[in-house]
């Protein structure tokens, strides 16, 4: 059977893609409707809202920024077959021992300092997906529900640490010191708050794409993702990738929650990264787990996001309505069954 490049496997579900995003937004347009008062002012500011001036645009650029990397590691460990479940406290512990790390070293230079900071928060979330993926291979522990649980206690401790020790008690908000000026990312897109890590997140879809494709570790990795026990017949360490993809992927949530703080917030505020490791699922979801796809699907997630702000901002929609025109879109759009439909009459398996 003819090998499907990995570009090719990029745009194979388009068509169902194009098909599920009209039904979406026809749907979406049919509840406005029943819902607003001014159903024209309302869909104007929910599609085109986030196009309207340079604050909004940049912004919803910049949301979509830690769902890149967070759709990256959900992609990894599906791609490979394992799940990642904890990428909420990956994320959060990461923003804080980056923002730990910038505290601590006040006057370090800005780029070592930064890189020291990323660094910090790339392996801590390494070493807590990582330690999943270890219960599984060691004792065969569920991944699935030990990133959770790992996961739901990392938040707490984190709390702790951002209420007590690292409280800020001139700040009304929960939150920790700011970081230094000398840390804090380059805007790119002023008045907005996009900055230069949106190039970072472009480099890191571009490093996880040729890794999954064009190493001798990513073929083995989808492979085991494909049948575990075939590729422990042809000779591969089935074991290790287990815990190497849990590893990777962690990483990428530690590193969404450095970038976080370098280039948004500048501190560590109280669950703040609320949300950021379960889109990343659903951003993952969109992409059919490609990592090149991640882009543009973590793009659209932030471009709804931004559209049923803009549409509650300037328009009489609730939070409700703009929720539930939300869930609608990206129900659909995750949905398998009109892509799996398309594969199979273009003669692809499903």
């Amino acid at each position: 059977m003819r090998r499907r490049k990995p570009l090719g496997e990029l745009f194979a579900g388009a068509t169902g893609l194009a098909l599920t995003l009209g039904i979406a937004f026809a749907i979406a347009v049919l509840l406005i409707f029943t819902l607003s008062r001014r159903p024209m002012n309302t869909i104007y500011y929910f599609f085109v809202g986030p196009f309207t001036n340079k604050y909004y645009f940049g912004n919803m650029l910049n949301t979509s920024i830690p769902l890149v990397f967070t759709g990256l590691g959900i992609a990894v460990a599906f791609k490979s077959s394992v799940f990642n479940l904890g990428g909420e406290g990956q994320v959060y512990s990461g923003a804080l021992v980056g923002t730990a790390i910038c505290l601590a070293l006040p006057a370090a230079g800005g780029y070592l300092g930064g890189a020291a900071a990323l660094a910090g928060a790339l392996a801590t979330g390494a070493v807590l997906a990582g330690l999943s993926g270890f219960f599984r291979m060691k004792w065969g522990t569920d991944e699935l529900i030990s990133s959770f649980l790992i996961s739901a206690a990392v938040i707490f401790i984190v709390n702790y640490f951002i209420t007590g020790p690292l409280d800020d008690p001139g700040n009304n908000l929960l939150a920790t010191r700011a970081i230094g000026e000398q840390y804090r990312l380059l805007g790119i897109f002023p008045p907005s708050k996009l900055d230069v890590s949106a190039v970072f997140s472009l480099l890191a879809a571009g490093l996880v794409f040729f890794l999954m494709y064009y190493t001798h570790w990513g073929y083995e990795m989808r492979m085991c993702g494909l049948n575990r026990e075939f590729s422990r017949y042809g000779g591969i360490n089935v074991s290790a990738y287990i815990v190497l993809p849990m590893i990777l992927s962690g990483a990428l949530h530690g590193l969404a929650g450095g970038v976080a703080i370098l280039g948004t917030y500048h501190m560590a505020v109280k669950e703040f990264s609320g949300g950021m490791g379960w889109n990343g699922i659903a951003v993952a979801l969109i992409a059919k787990n490609h990592p090149l796809g991640v882009v543009p699907a973590a793009v659209f997630f932030a471009y709804l996001d931004a559209g049923a702000k803009a549409a509650m901002l300037h328009s009489d929609v609730t939070f409700e309505i703009a929720a539930v025109v939300q869930s609608v879109i990206f129900y659909l759009v995750t949905a398998q069954a009109l892509y799996s439909a398309v594969r199979r009459r273009a003669g692809a398996p499903a």
